[in-house]
């Protein structure tokens, strides 16, 4: 087992891992800004490093900061929590340069995975449903446009290197599809220097499903179940639940059998996320993409199946074999998690940076805060809006919904606007309790009520 651990990133994330460090008997360290000089995870670290100004790409995208303030400290291990460097494949052929460990998988799997058109690739060489699409990357505008008309619209475009929403454009007809292109390919250029795209097929009214997946150097892979992430605007999560309302046991099976064999197949090492649409009547099942890194919503995981997932990697990064009681685990209950966000949802969803005058999280049985923010926090300006996670679980979805509703109602943030007050619509909204919503349910929730508003 590792003696000391470098956190290459901030937030609750950082804070989640040093928690778990801590807990393991190792020393960690922190990395950060400085606009996050008062977070929880610096204060709470056992060592801290600034490695820059506010912005990220002067300091936690910066590889040599991290790198240098993991040899100055002695560090045998990085973790890299999620977004940032986490899916940075020269990140982690930099770390095995130093002789530090990449908390992870190996820097071939994350660029061979990380990239989404090898991945769709790789998945329909093994056996693993892919929507109809490109074989490759399209190499002009006509290209695309010809494969467009062949796959027939409504056509999804994709980033190769996109992620978080970003490079993604629908094209429901020819006459946009030009339009939508260049705008796929441009954002994605300016957000990850990489513009090329391909084409899929677009399910529409689709779920988004994600599995699980762990696996050490010893053989053992396995899944730990489902996340329904459905609810999300613009491509970005507000919602996530585990188990998912919409799959059957068979299609539960199917799709976790595929995703295992997938990770097998591959030789991965170390938790991942496959990524996977569903379609509307729960037939059919199309794999999306693979995270090579932890995922934000990984605590409803935690709480259903009985395991601490970050440990885990930390024990599989020093070559340990899967913990018995992953290898062998057994869902139980529902969870819930809402990601609140420092975000106006009242006016177009915001930031609402500044300063937390007061915070009081809710508690009681089954209520489970992840956060780094308290009162007379400030939140900054360059990051993320999430600011906390609140977790709710209980023995079936009914009663986890109750709970949210519950705990959302007692979560006390003032001098920020948060997403709270939307949240809880959307808990409360029939569709929600039937576990009927799908991707397209937010915007269209949204376009209602404006609609509503301006009559």
């Amino acid at each position: 087992m590792f003696s000391k651990v470098l956190v290459a990133n901030r937030g609750e994330i950082a804070l989640r891992i040093i928690r778990a460090c801590r807990e393991l008997d190792i020393v960690s360290v922190a990395v950060y800004s400085e606009a996050d000089v008062d977070s929880l995870h610096v204060q709470l670290a056992d060592e801290a490093v600034c490695i820059g100004p506010g912005p990220s790409r002067d300091s936690y995208l910066k590889p040599d900061r991290i790198i240098a303030a993991a040899e100055i400290t002695e560090v045998e291990a990085i973790h890299p929590g999620y977004g940032f460097l986490s899916e940075n494949a020269r990140f982690a052929e930099i770390c095995e340069s130093c002789k530090i460990k990449f908390i992870g998988p190996s820097a071939e799997l994350i660029r061979s995975m990380g990239d989404k058109n090898t991945a769709r690739a790789t998945a329909r060489k093994f056996g693993v449903p892919v929507t109809p699409g490109t074989d490759g990357l399209m190499k002009s505008e006509e290209e695309a446009l010809a494969a467009a008309r062949k796959i027939g619209f409504p056509v999804m475009i994709k980033a190769t290197a996109g992620g978080g929403g970003k490079g993604m454009r629908p094209a429901m007809e020819e006459s946009e599809f030009l339009a939508q292109y260049r705008a796929a390919s441009n954002e994605a250029n300016a957000v990850f220097g990489d513009g090329d795209c391909y084409l899929e097929k677009l399910v529409l009214d689709p779920h988004h499903v994600e599995f699980q997946v762990v696996a050490d150097s010893h053989g053992n892979v396995v899944h730990l179940g489902e996340r329904d992430c459905s609810m999300q605007r613009r491509n970005q999560k507000i919602i996530e639940e585990c188990p998912s309302p919409l799959l059957t046991p068979q299609l539960r099976k199917a799709m976790g059998d595929a995703s295992v064999e997938l990770v097998r197949k591959i030789g991965y090492e170390n938790a991942g996320t496959i990524e996977y649409l569903v379609d509307g009547p729960a037939e059919n099942f199309y794999f999306m993409e693979m995270n090579t890194r932890i995922q934000v919503e990984h605590p409803i995981t935690e709480e259903v199946m009985g395991c601490e997932l970050i440990k885990e990697q930390i024990r599989v990064a020093a070559g340990e074999p899967l913990s018995s009681h992953v290898r062998d685990v057994r869902p139980r209950g529902h969870s819930i998690e809402c990601r609140i966000n420092a975000e106006d949802p009242y006016n177009n969803f915001a930031p609402s940076p500044g300063t937390i005058d007061m915070w009081y999280a809710p508690g009681g049985k089954g209520v489970r805060v992840d956060t780094h923010v308290y009162s007379g926090y400030t939140v900054p300006p360059y990051y993320d809006s999430m600011i906390a996670k609140l977790i709710v679980t209980a023995s079936r979805r009914d009663v986890a919904i109750a709970r949210m509703k519950r705990a959302l109602s007692e979560f006390i943030i003032r001098g920020i606007k948060t997403t709270i007050p939307f949240q809880q619509v959307v808990i409360d909204h029939p569709d929600f309790v039937a576990g009927t919503y799908d991707i397209g349910w937010v915007s269209r929730y949204l376009a209602e009520r404006e609609n509503a508003s301006g009559s």
